[in-house]
């Protein structure tokens, strides 16, 4: 079949076109910035005129999922056909109840296209719509953007989407990093594809073969804990069968990443809070009361809080604490030139964040991104960041609402004013800037408290660690002494 690409392709693209082509499960294992998505639209515009498919069911992650309407499928899918193209709302209204009705129900002659966000999946009516639109349009392809969104395998919207597989003819997972904790990762993602994929019945039986584990005992509590892995070359193995591995460095001509860091000198009350309520979590976890990761966990993040300039008790308002770190950071944006995005974890401090560059360079220099951005606004927001003619300078959000699926290329420098310790955060966050069409050098700059869990969260990082599974037991008191 000759196939007339609505863009063209870069060598790396053809190449797993090639190898997915007519494969009923394909996994594009292709590292960020590298044009996955483009990928998986050809593929499925290739099988739509090959006659194999005339429906897909997209799913993405909530901050992503908009872009495959409004921007990638109109920018990448050839004009070859009718196409007809609906994206989930989460709030039903009649109009929409009757037009979404008529479009998963009803035959069309041509390609239909339907994009839900991830976190649908985790509710009885996006699950009970997603199988509608399958079974009505039988010849049909799911396309699961960023699987490791699946990963869990006890997670609801991996239980359903498990079950929808089984009306689907064909099925691709994309993501640039499949294992995010460990090898284990790969199971629920590689099982949606088929249990022929790695050929294993049962999650146990997976990691029996690829995981060493011991017995663990914490005070009157055992529990089972992986210690390492094992025959991973034969994994390895397995995975090329059905996947494409791309790393950017094998592939395209990108400029460097620069990373450098700016220490922050703690007030005397900052330090003074800090010590106090690291006294209390190392009395806590000698009590017993920090028992689980989750409750060490939130023992880090009030740390983290302190060293970023503010303490939010349990009960009561927000305590501001007089910090220099807002101020190292303007001190920071008066030295550059052209556009930056500032990541930061908490809602306080983008807030705060943004009322000061606002004060410094204008009320248009500045844009949100993050969790109370509405839906409707986030595509512009980046369309107008990345415009290099716009006032917008400063791009500000959180890791976990933007760092996944957006160019930001039109920035050539990253401030990450707090860190989030979850290591698949930091590596999306930082691939907004650094991804096809950047030119130019990006430079990684991290504020840090030295000596205290800023620190230690940055070391972890660096070292692609993974906070969450290193602060159970006896690795928690390192974490908060």
């Amino acid at each position: 079949m000759k196939y007339k690409f609505k863009t063209k392709p870069f060598k790396h693209q053809a190449e797993a076109l090639e190898k997915a082509c007519d494969q009923q499960y394909y996994a594009f294992f292709m590292e960020m910035g590298t044009g996955k998505t483009k990928v998986a639209i050809d593929n499925l515009a290739m099988l739509y005129l090959k006659n194999k498919v005339d429906a897909a069911l997209i799913i993405a992650p909530k901050g992503v999922y908009d872009n495959w309407v409004t921007l990638e499928i109109p920018k990448h899918l050839p004009d070859e056909g009718p196409v007809k193209m609906m994206r989930w709302q989460p709030r039903l209204s009649k109009t929409y109840q009757k037009e979404l009705e008529i479009f998963v129900k009803h035959r069309f002659d041509g390609l239909k296209i339907f994009v839900m966000n991830i976190e649908a999946l985790s509710t009885s009516k996006g699950t009970k719509i997603a199988g509608v639109f399958l079974i009505q349009n039988e010849d049909n392809m799911i396309i699961i953007d960023e699987s490791t969104t699946i990963k869990n395998r006890g997670a609801s919207r991996t239980k359903n989407l498990m079950t929808l597989k089984g009306y689907s003819s064909y099925r691709r997972i994309l993501t640039g990093s499949p294992i995010t904790k460990s090898p284990m990762d790969l199971y629920s993602q590689c099982s949606f594809l088929s249990t022929r994929a790695l050929n294993f019945s049962s999650y146990y039986a997976f990691q029996g073969r690829y995981a060493i584990i011991k017995q663990r005992a914490f005070g009157a509590r055992s529990f089972q804990e992986i210690v390492g892995y094992r025959n991973l070359e034969e994994l390895n193995e397995k995975l090329e069968q059905f996947s494409t591995r791309t790393l950017k460095e094998e592939c395209l001509d990108l400029p460097d990443k620069l990373y450098t860091r700016r220490n922050i000198t703690m007030s005397d009350e900052q330090n003074s809070v800090y010590n106090q309520m690291k006294k209390l979590a190392l009395a806590q976890l000698d009590s017993g009361e920090l028992s689980t990761t989750a409750s060490i966990l939130t023992q880090i993040m009030r740390l983290q809080q302190i060293c970023c300039g503010f303490f939010q008790p349990d009960v009561g308002e927000i305590r501001q604490l007089p910090n220099n770190r807002l101020s190292e950071l303007l001190d920071i944006t008066d030295e550059l030139q052209g556009k930056a995005i500032i990541w930061a974890s908490f809602t306080h401090d983008i807030q705060q964040i943004a009322r000061s560059l606002r004060d410094r360079f204008g009320p248009d220099s500045v844009a949100l991104y993050y969790g109370d951005t509405p839906q409707e606004d986030r595509q512009k927001i980046v369309h107008k960041f990345q415009d290099m003619t716009s006032e917008l300078r400063f791009f500000v959000g959180q890791p976990k609402t933007g760092g996944y699926g957006i160019t930001l290329s039109a920035a050539t420098t990253v401030i990450y004013y707090s860190n989030s310790y979850d290591l698949e955060n930091r590596l999306q966050s930082e691939d907004r800037a650094h991804r096809i069409g950047q030119k130019k050098n990006v430079t990684y700059i991290d504020l840090v408290c030295p000596n205290t869990i800023d620190e230690k969260i940055l070391e972890a990082l660096k070292s692609k660690i993974n906070l969450s599974q290193k602060v159970f037991g006896e690795e928690a008191r390192n974490w908060l002494q």
